[in-house]
């Protein structure tokens, strides 16, 4: 080992002291952009399904060397016939196995509300475990245009019931919103209903952001309900309703991931058309 007399050991000292204190004096804007460049995106596998059914390895590679490190990916027996049939096909055990070798996590998956069913919630969460998920959600009840504010609500509690043995197994249930949640019934917004009914440590909630075209904002929902979110689904829209990147429509992202934060979000997931992944991760990383 080399030797160091006393007055290089102070010295070295002296010089990392100062350091330190340097960068102590730095504007804190500068670390929390060092933090958010940092910080681990995922993408929701709707809009990309057609390739990932093709190419399962070859999409997940590209996706990762855009910069996502997750993916949320959907039910293969709930989605079988709406574009996640391949998947069906093969052993979760290779899922898993696939998109981790292309240097992805999937902590997350969209599941049909009927898989939440009591004859059918045992099987859900073994397919859960086995793919490694800490989080399972309901992509929504797809309620008929005739559902009253009852039926949202007993839909409601029907979740919850699940959510009981989801938790016992380890996994966080959550719900996912759509437009249609951000309409009223009964003099009442269906998405505030559902909020009172949900157990608010059994149910989080995915918000998307897609709702923004409806003049509902994702940090005033953060604000208003702290703690109660899981994920999020990130898109962006022009003033007149067409999507655009992350960064380029009227989203306020500074004050997004500041409230995500309040509502105790912990995965986001860009789902936009396969042209504004790039676009997107690369803002997200630069803010």
């Amino acid at each position: 080992m080399k030797q160091i007399n006393r007055r290089s050991f102070l010295f070295q000292t002296t010089k990392a002291a100062g350091a330190a204190f340097a960068l102590s004096q730095l504007p804190s804007q500068l670390f929390a952009a060092a933090a958010g460049s940092n910080m681990p995106i995922g993408f929701q596998s709707w809009t990309v399904k057609d390739k990932l059914g093709k190419d399962f390895p070859g999409t997940l590679k590209m996706m990762a060397d855009m910069g996502y490190k997750m993916i949320e990916m959907c039910s293969p027996k709930g989605y079988a016939q709406i574009g996640f049939g391949t998947f069906a096909a093969m052993k979760t055990a290779d899922i898993k196995k696939t998109i981790n070798d292309a240097g992805l996590t999937c902590p997350s998956c969209h599941f049909g509300s009927a898989e939440f069913a009591e004859d059918k919630i045992d099987e859900t969460i073994q397919f859960a475990q086995e793919l490694g998920l800490t989080q399972m959600i309901c992509s929504t009840f797809w309620l008929p245009k005739t559902a009253t504010l009852d039926d949202y609500k007993a839909s409601a509690d029907k979740l919850n019931k699940a959510a009981v043995k989801i938790k016992t197994a380890g996994i966080q249930t959550g719900f996912h919103n759509h437009e249609f949640e951000f309409a009223q019934l009964g003099g009442q917004l269906i998405y505030d209903a559902l909020m009172s009914k949900f157990d608010a440590d059994l149910v989080k909630m995915q918000f998307q952001t897609e709702v923004i075209n409806l003049g509902y904002k994702a940090a005033d929902y953060f604000k208003k309900y702290p703690g109660r979110f899981v994920s999020s689904h990130l898109s962006d829209w022009t003033t007149d309703k067409k999507e655009v990147p992350v960064g380029q429509g009227v989203i306020d992202w500074k004050e997004f991931f500041a409230a995500a934060k309040t509502g105790g979000v912990k995965n986001f997931f860009v789902e936009m058309e396969l042209d504004k992944f790039k676009d997107s991760a690369a803002y997200i990383h630069a803010m």
